[in-house]
């Protein structure tokens, strides 16, 4: 068994028990830990399918924003297990349920797609060196437009949000 494998299965474990861990935890500000934990791990298989810039992506925006997001809000909300509606057995079931049949649908629509088979034929397909140069060669005009979209709508956020 090689390194990667077993970098592999690691992260798979944690990514799952994490994921368990966020269904089942009781308080909401440890399941929303558990959910940037188990980002964590899903930006390590990104690093493993040689995809730097999509894990270093997937890190600053998941786990340092929305989930910082997630936790402002929750903690703002002072959500209390005592005023927490009880859910019924039936309600629970019908969950069980959907999830399952949501989890056979994906795997058929993976298997029918290609997905399941492996890894790119590539080895530096996810390089951050090769998006630099696409989207500075053939995307340039489209790259400096939306950056400049960008500019006007943070002008426009500080100019609405400025006080008198």
């Amino acid at each position: 068994m090689s390194l990667q494998e077993i970098l592999f299965w690691g992260l798979s474990f944690i990514a799952l028990c994490a994921a368990v861990g966020v269904v089942t935890a009781r308080n909401p500000v440890h399941s929303v830990l558990l959910l940037i934990v188990t980002f964590f791990a899903i930006a390590g298989h990104y690093i493993l399918l040689n995809a730097q810039f999509l894990a270093v992506v997937h890190i600053i925006v998941y786990a340092g924003a929305i989930m910082v997001l997630f936790l402002f809000v929750i903690m703002l909300m002072n959500l209390n297990a005592s005023t927490e509606p009880r859910k019924g057995s039936l309600v629970k079931f019908a969950g069980v349920i959907s999830g399952g049949l949501l989890l056979v649908v994906l795997v058929a629509a993976l298997k029918r797609t290609g997905a399941l088979q492996g890894a790119a034929a590539h080895a530096d397909i996810g390089l951050i060196r090769n998006l630099g140069q696409t989207l500075f060669r053939d995307f340039v005009a489209p790259f400096e437009l939306s950056s400049i979209l960008f500019l006007s709508a943070m002008i426009g956020a500080i100019v609405i949000g400025k006080k008198e």
